[in-house]
């Protein structure tokens, strides 16, 4: 079986050998680190599988990395990053648990081939339409284990139409990539209580019915991105005093400008410290 195969990165050479030395067993296409480009290029394209070929990599196009991810895991599409033991690491400390295969320099083309048809093979594909399914996606979260996290108070777990009494203040966070879901969560739970939801759909649902004190909310996702939501939350009585604070991977001044036009409390860039993070949200509830 022949892979689509999306290549991107500084490393020319590795690229080259992609399209020179695996064309007649691959179809490869190329793609720059813009993010416009590389989503294009998922969504037109569909690759079977994206390799970044790293060398000296910026550390904003890694960033950006964290928020392709998430496109990635909706279509199945596993990364794959191909470089020297330092950049890979490099790379992994960044954007954590996005590659799902590291392959070390130096490789020989054939090798690289093998060790790329031995993991597609392995990979067992869920039914289509699967991650995009909301209770899908929470069940997979569920099934990571990441110590001190309790996810039963999720959003698609809640139930019934009153808010319960809370001793701490209520965190909405919404993000389409479940695994930020589940970082930030651990950074916010020790302090405050924190809602998920994988959509801003799932969000507003939510708020039709409870009530929350703040909102963390990705700026881009699917269908309804974070400008959109924060618009529908500014336009509704029940909402519209409610603070947000986007969440980006974007690092590009004019988005930036276009986030702050809409007037939210705040942004803050992915990946997220920590203490930048629960300083923001000290900022406006405490």
């Amino acid at each position: 079986m022949g892979y689509k195969v999306l290549v991107m990165g500084k490393n020319d050479s590795a690229i080259d050998v992609f399209f020179k030395q695996m064309d007649g067993d691959f179809t490869v296409l190329s793609s720059s680190t813009r993010y416009e480009d590389i989503v294009g290029h998922i969504d037109y394209f569909v690759p079977d599988v994206l390799v970044y070929c790293l060398f000296d990599e910026p550390r904003d196009s890694i960033v950006r990395m964290i928020s392709i991810n998430s496109r990635l895991m909706r279509s199945d599409i596993p990364c794959v990053i191909l470089g020297s033991k330092e950049d890979c690491d490099m790379f992994e400390k960044i954007a954590v648990n996005v590659a799902s295969l590291v392959l070390y320099r130096p490789l020989s083309a054939k090798d690289i081939q093998a060790e790329i048809r031995k993991f597609m093979k392995k990979r067992s594909k869920p039914a289509k339409g699967g991650v995009n399914d909301v209770s899908a996606e929470m069940s997979w979260l569920d099934s990571l284990e990441l110590p001190g996290l309790d996810f039963s108070q999720d959003l698609d777990s809640q139930s019934g139409s009153s808010n319960p009494i809370r001793d701490k203040k209520h965190i909405l966070v919404v993000d389409d990539n479940v695994m930020m879901l589940k970082v930030i969560k651990e950074h916010l739970h020790d302090k405050y209580d924190v809602g998920t939801a994988v959509s801003g759909k799932v969000a507003l649902r939510f708020l039709e019915s409870k009530t929350t004190d703040l909102i963390l909310l990705d700026y881009d996702m699917p269908q309804e991105n974070g400008p959109t939501v924060l618009e529908k939350l500014r336009a509704s009585d029940a909402t519209k005093d409610i603070p947000v604070i986007f969440l980006t991977g974007v690092t590009e001044s004019q988005k930036i400008k276009e986030a702050l036009v809409l007037k939210p409390q705040g942004y803050l860039l992915k990946p997220v410290n920590r203490e930048k993070l629960l300083a923001e949200i000290e900022k406006f509830i405490g």
